[in-house]
């Protein structure tokens, strides 16, 4: 059910409530984690005209409540702890223990992201050795909303075998793995909903300003709702007249498809301005049948959150994995549409980062168990690019192509140590010519490049390489990651929307 969200309603509540209590957001609680290295906004709601006093580590610092709202901000703290923050007026003081300072990251996206370490591969010895009280874990209710909330009920938790096991595999790995490398106290927030699209988790205005979507997402969603109410009412008519007349009725009940904006309200903006180091996404399984919308919806949700952040944090996602293999040629794939899509945000956006896992995928689920191997890679991501380690974080990455004679002779970024295929020969490298003709290429390794040729194709035009729904490949560098999907072409798109 749809939970909707007054802010005024809320304002009259909270009048009621704070006259003898300062109150703070859920995140805001024993055992959290804030961000080194960056100053802490800390906010709440009291009593009107209070004055809010915030202690920690020597820090002294007070607001004054205006409309029921106070806020304040730390000046950088540095990674330790534990330590006690405490909040307070004259009438009241609320303290915060087992406090850390260290790196806070967002996990959200859908169901690969929700989906809990417990169910994941062989996850008994993980579970069982997850006592590490540098880790805290938050998770974010479900909660879907028409405008913002402001409030969310939930609480850190140190990690444990009891506090790990529902929480998300791919956040908790993450989490652990960063733990591990960085040295210092690791915050996870999860915020996910499976089958969830990502028009879900975009802010209305981020939709708003932007024609295109107000065209193919607010008018196409106002226009099925209005088609749901229509069929909802037949529905219930249908239903009376069936058990009017004593007959039985199956006929399920209309549905409607996901609110854009819903989720955002709901499970981001109570987030902000909460200070993060950055969020990790995996997402995009129900965006797949519009992946060229996905080209721009994607890079344009992950602006929209840093400009409600006010701070263009680290964004790193997960690649699609392999699923169904329907089509054995490569020439039409929503799939590899929708990696590709994800792949160019890397490209138009800084401090984007992407971990492709073509090698841990299920063909038969839509759900791959294995995601330590997708949390250990976004760690790597997340060392390389938000920390700026000196370490190779991404597979062999297309820059560009060239034609020499009958042969093409791809370029690469991230080769790292060196390009190499693994269990025998190159798979999965497709060219065509002139007539847009895919066929399976010869590939071979020469130095940092691939070269691709077929006898059936003189005079090459362009090269996929894992351009399928389920991809068989084997092109990863030698420090251990896998090549990115790609195509050289720019052919049209099957999943461009019909204008």
């Amino acid at each position: 059910m749809m939970k909707r969200t007054s802010l005024g309603a809320l304002f009259v509540f909270l009048a009621a409530t704070v006259r003898a209590h300062v109150q703070l957001p859920a995140f805001f609680s024993d055992n959290m984690v804030l961000q080194q290295g960056v100053p802490v906004t800390v906010w709440g709601w009291a009593h009107e005209g209070d004055v809010v006093t915030v202690k920690f580590r020597g820090q002294t610092v007070s607001a004054t409540t205006h409309n029921l709202k106070w806020s304040l901000k730390l000046r950088a703290l540095k990674a330790g702890g534990p330590d006690t923050l405490t909040v307070g007026t004259k009438q009241h003081t609320l303290p915060l223990t087992n406090v850390l300072v260290g790196e806070v990251w967002v996990a959200s996206g859908q169901s690969n992201m929700e989906w809990p370490l417990r169910q994941a591969f062989q996850p008994d010895d993980d579970i069982a050795s997850a006592t590490n009280t540098l880790i805290r874990l938050f998770h974010v209710p479900k909660m879907k909303s028409d405008s913002p909330t402001v409030k969310i009920k939930a609480s850190w938790q140190v990690c444990s075998p009891q506090a790990v096991p529902g929480f998300s595999a791919v956040g908790y790995y993450f989490g652990r793995d960063l733990q591990a490398a960085r040295k210092v106290p690791v915050g996870m927030i999860e915020t996910d909903w499976g089958g969830s699209p990502a028009e879900a988790w975009m802010s209305r205005e981020a939709l708003e300003i932007s024609g295109r979507y107000q065209t193919e997402v607010l008018d196409t969603y106002a226009t099925a709702e209005k088609n749901y109410r229509d069929a909802l009412a037949a529905w219930a008519k249908e239903k009376a007249e069936a058990e009017a007349g004593k007959q039985e009725f199956k006929k399920a009940a209309p549905g409607l498809g996901w609110k854009p904006s819903e989720l955002y309200n709901g499970m981001i903006a109570p987030l902000v301005p909460f200070a993060i180091k950055g969020a990790i996404w995996y997402q995009g399984e129900s965006n797949a049948g519009r992946a060229e919308q996905y080209r721009s919806l994607f890079a344009d949700m992950i602006r929209g959150w840093r400009r409600d952040w006010g701070n263009d944090f680290t964004f790193l996602c997960v690649q699609l994995a392999p699923f169904t293999a329907v089509k054995e040629q490569p020439e039409e794939s929503a799939w590899a549409e929708l990696r590709e899509a994800q792949l160019l945000a890397t490209t138009k956006l800084p401090a984007v980062g992407m971990a492709v896992i073509t090698d841990v995928g299920d063909p038969k689920d839509i759900h791959p168990k294995k995601k330590q191997p997708v949390g250990a890679r976004l760690a790597l991501a997340a060392r390389g690019i938000a920390y700026g380690e000196k370490i190779e974080f991404s597979g062999p990455q297309y820059r560009k192509l060239e034609v020499k004679a009958d042969k093409a002779v791809l370029h690469f970024g991230h080769v790292g140590k060196g390009l190499e295929a693994r269990d025998g020969e190159l798979k999965g490298f497709a060219i065509c010519g002139e007539d847009k003709n895919f066929v399976w290429g010869k590939a071979e390794i020469a130095g940092d490049t691939v070269v691709v040729s077929s006898p059936q194709v003189a005079k090459p035009v362009a090269v996929r390489y894992g351009w399928a729904n389920c991809p068989v490949v084997n092109f990863w560098n030698k420090d251990g990651l896998p090549a990115s999907p790609f195509r050289t072409d720019d052919f049209p798109m099957i999943t461009a929307v019909k204008k």
